[in-house]
């Protein structure tokens, strides 16, 4: 039985829920995990986590479908992705198959949490691993804790889908998210700066440049760009320094194979922006969310689809891959697990 929670006023916001999920790693092994009821972590002051931030994150979330299962969505493409994101930071990965099973435990232990279908809320899925012993010389620590909370959350974006304003950001991307393949995986601290100057200013996120040249599009602090040009096509940046989003690679395969589109992955200018029909950011957390605005320092682009509502191919792909997600829509094979 669902909790009695007014889903439709949820916002992006955490609530603690019953269980989460919790294993250890010691001894140059991972411990059998276990679900738990104690939300706090009790670590020793001087942890990995806390001397040089040694944790990584994901993020999924749970469904309920139209005839009434739960699911999620692509979670082998998160156990890869947290496997990656562990090594560049030298944390021991996690099983790839025990990720999913211990995905699948969690949610089944907080069913009640998860919104009813057509509520506009989810179950949002956050596994994360810390350095968990104390470390004060510059090393990877010697043990380690992976986690897993779910929390129920409305839109990621105030508005739901209506179109935002961003900016193009001044700071280098390496400031911002690191270097390299360190955006294989997810660790946000070093964007937030520049995401609270944003809202500041009014803008809801920030278009980062490469940092080479600054004349490239690479991503936002927490989701990828799409584009549709003006004769029907999804454009997204290629570069081997943006997170390799989910979301993204699952709205690629739903342009190309579900709505008969034409793909490009590759390069994009900043001059390129004004001609765009369309522009998304795309995320677990937010699917697609409509830019109508992209402020250049000080030349605002207005994009074609406007400032009132999502355009009409994003707003497709949206709702393709989400009728996918819930089940209303047959999925490709393996996308969606069902928690049973």
């Amino acid at each position: 039985m669902s909790k009695n929670i007014d889903w439709s006023s949820l916002g992006f916001g955490y609530m603690e829920t019953d269980y989460r999920y919790v294993a250890n790693y010691k001894n140059g092994a991972w411990e059998e995990g276990k679900l738990v009821t104690d939300p706090n972590v009790v670590l020793n002051e001087c942890a990995g986590v806390f001397q040089y931030a040694q944790t990584v994150f994901e993020g999924l979330k749970a469904y309920h479908t139209k005839d009434g299962r739960v699911v999620t969505f692509r979670p082998d493409l998160n156990a890869s992705r947290l496997a990656d994101s562990a090594r560049r930071l030298r944390i021991p990965p996690y099983d790839e198959k025990k990720f999913i099973e211990a995905v699948k435990a969690v949610v089944k232990a907080n069913i009640d949490y998860v919104p009813p279908f057509g509520s506009g809320a989810t179950l949002y899925i956050r596994p994360y691993m810390m350095g968990t012993n104390p470390v004060i010389g510059v090393k990877p620590a010697d043990e380690y804790q992976f986690r897993i909370l779910v929390t129920p959350v409305g839109p990621y974006f105030k508005g739901g889908v209506k179109p935002i304003r961003i900016r193009v950001c001044d700071y280098d991307r390496a400031a911002p998210h690191g270097t390299g393949h360190i955006k294989a995986g997810l660790n946000y601290a070093m964007s937030l700066y520049a995401i609270v100057e944003a809202h500041e200013l009014g803008y809801a996120e920030n278009m980062y440049l490469d940092a080479a040249t600054r004349t490239k599009v690479e991503e936002t602090g927490g989701a990828n760009f799409i584009f549709i040009t003006k004769d029907n096509k999804l454009v997204t940046p290629k570069s081997s320094t943006i997170l390799p989003s989910i979301t993204r690679r699952s709205l690629c395969y739903v342009a190309e194979h579900y709505l008969g589109m034409q793909v490009e992955e590759r390069e994009v200018f900043v001059d390129e922006l004004k001609d765009f029909a369309e522009c998304g950011l795309c995320g677990t957390a937010a699917v697609i969310s409509p830019v109508g605005c992209i402020d250049n320092h000080g030349d605002e682009i207005f994009l074609p689809s406007g400032m009132t509502e999502m355009g009409p191919v994003c707003t497709k792909l949206r709702e393709t891959l989400t009728g996918i997600q819930m089940g209303e829509i047959e999925a490709p094979e393996g996308w969606v697990v069902e928690i049973k």
